[in-house]
């Protein structure tokens, strides 16, 4: 069913055409909230310009009523945003409306998102209200804030538990009132879409001005259906969809704002609607709010895992060698994530090997890729994943979990008031060369990454690091993993410790050793083949590979 957006006379948006699906966007309110992903003011200014930058409609950037620190949120995001509707969450009490209001004061085109529950349930033993009590607090609070913002939006709180009819008589009270938005948002996660599709057309259908009213969905994920749900809502007419950044929220989460907005695009014949969303920045966006927040998203995540563009499997990599129309329905550069990985293991075939090979530019006959092919299956049984460094190591007939030529002998770090935090290593070569080096960093992680970058003259510009426990216990182990960009290729590294400072600088070291390893199996390839006679490496002082060749 096609809506028409509502036009509202203090706006000065002009109206989205019919086809168009506003994406308001809650990560910095309902997604902020849930345990473990809170964000202070500066984390949240800097979401939210990069939600800006994303293309969304509305910010919900926070409940300006809760703290002194929300509100200050609020408020800077309102000033600092152009582009977006910036939006206030707000109880229908005369006190967070108007706290809401004051905090949106400095924003180019503001809204008040009121909510009051509706259900029985919770007007029984939540509000201890009558259903007429309801909607006349409803309609008081929307009364009172439309005179203070641009529009207003009205949820009606876990309405997917209410009564269809009684949810009838509160939106045409709502519209009347004067909001612009009515969101009936399923709360707690029960529906189905069938019964989503179902309840959003009755309402479009018999909510008294619903031509002059934007119908909003959000829905939660307490059965996996966020996603689903949300796109059943758009099918049957609703044109807002409230959704967040890697579907973070409350208890389970709320539909994951790159899912839908890629469903839309994707299956656009289907849908028959757009949104305004830039869907190359949905990607950075996502790992920016893990960075923000410390959650990591989980690699077999939708749209944004690092999964998502990834094939192992033989039988898809051939195909996908073929055609990426094979096992692909969207490309990993429309949600700005770079390019497919084919990645190589254990369920990788010889095609997908040989491809690889060929980019790092070896080309080996028939006997020899039986004889690489052979040693590729061996190690992929023992690892999750084969790297570059490691197919490198293969090709050019070296062990590719050989260690060395650098180990730690000594670490030792210390951290210093203001978060800075200094570190000292001494590294011996397997030829019997010992350096040491200190280095002060922003923190003992990247004191301990420069020192070892001074020690063996060799750079590294870490684009990925994870610590992530590896046993229980008081005396657990620690596994740092870092991943490093060197002569423009990234390098992987592991680190196992107690000490997860101590388990970072011997991932780091991983990574030096093997780029020192192929230098030198490259350096040796060279020569054999120009006829002058073997390289001969000896670290210089500060801890840089000298080549020597002797006749």
């Amino acid at each position: 069913m096609t809506q028409h957006n509502p036009t509202n006379e203090n706006s000065d948006v002009t109206d989205v055409a019919a086809e168009r699906v506003r994406i308001f966007d809650t990560t910095l309110r309902d997604g902020e909230q849930a345990p473990g992903f809170s964000m202070d003011r500066r984390a949240k200014l800097r979401m939210a310009h990069a939600l800006e930058a994303l293309g969304i409609d509305i910010i919900e950037a926070g409940f300006p009523h809760a703290s002194p620190d929300d509100f200050n949120a609020v408020a800077e995001i309102a000033r600092a945003l152009r582009g977006p509707t910036i939006c206030g969450l707000a109880r229908c009490q005369t006190g967070d409306i108007d706290s809401t209001a004051r905090a949106l004061e400095g924003a180019r085109h503001s809204r008040i998102h009121l909510f009051l529950s509706t259900s029985p349930l919770h007007r029984e033993h939540k509000l201890g209200m009558s259903k007429q009590q309801v909607i006349d607090t409803a309609c008081a609070s929307i009364e009172r804030a439309k005179g203070l913002c641009h529009e207003v939006e009205f949820s009606a709180e876990d309405a997917m538990r209410t009564e269809p009819e009684y949810l009838i008589e509160v939106f045409s009270a709502a519209a009347a009132a004067g909001a612009t938005t009515l969101n009936a948002p399923d709360t707690v996660g029960y529906m189905t879409p069938s019964e989503i599709a179902e309840r959003f057309a009755y309402l479009i259908k018999h909510v008294h001005r619903a031509e002059h009213v934007i119908f909003s969905s959000h829905c939660h994920d307490d059965l996996g259906m966020a996603v689903a749900n949300s796109l059943a809502a758009v099918s049957a007419g609703a044109r807002q969809v409230e959704c967040t950044i890697n579907g973070i929220g409350e208890r389970a989460g709320n539909a994951s704002l790159e899912e839908v907005v890629m469903a839309l695009r994707v299956r656009r014949p289907h849908f028959g609607v757009d949104t305004g969303i830039d869907t190359r920045k949905l990607y950075p966006t996502s790992r920016l709010l893990t960075q923000l927040t410390g959650q990591a998203v989980p690699r077999n995540k939708a749209v944004v895992g690092e999964n998502a563009f990834a094939h192992e499997s033989g039988i898809h990599q051939h195909g996908m060698l073929k055609h990426r129309g094979t096992y692909e329905i969207m490309h990993a550069q429309d949600v700005g994530m770079g390019e497919t990985r084919l990645v190589l293991g254990k369920h990788s075939g010889r095609h997908a090997l040989r491809q690889r090979l060929q980019v790092l530019g070896h080309t080996p006959d028939e006997t020899e890729m039986d004889i690489i092919f052979a040693r590729f299956k061996t190690l992929a049984d023992k690892k999750r994943e084969v790297h570059d460094e490691d197919l490198e190591a293969i090709a050019l007939g070296h062990d590719p979990e050989a260690t060395g030529p650098w180990r730690i002998t000594q670490l030792n770090t210390n951290s210093h008031m203001g978060g800075s935090a200094s570190a000292s290593v001494r590294l011996t070569h397997d030829n019997g060369h010992e350096v040491g080096e200190a280095a002060i960093g922003d923190g003992p992680v990247d004191a301990v990454l420069r020192a070892i970058e001074r020690a063996t003259g060799t750079a590294l510009d870490v684009t990925q690091f994870q610590v992530r426990a590896v046993s229980e216990g008081g005396d657990a182990q620690g596994q740092a993993q870092l991943t490093a960009r060197h002569a423009e290729r990234d390098w992987r590294g592991n680190g196992v410790s107690t000490d997860i400072i101590e388990a970072t600088a011997h991932a780091a070291l991983a990574i030096v050793n093997r780029i020192e390893r192929q230098s030198a199996s490259r350096s040796d390839a060279s020569i054999e083949e120009s006829d002058q006679g073997r390289p001969h490496f000896e670290p210089r002082a500060n801890g840089r590979a000298q080549q020597e060749t002797t006749a």
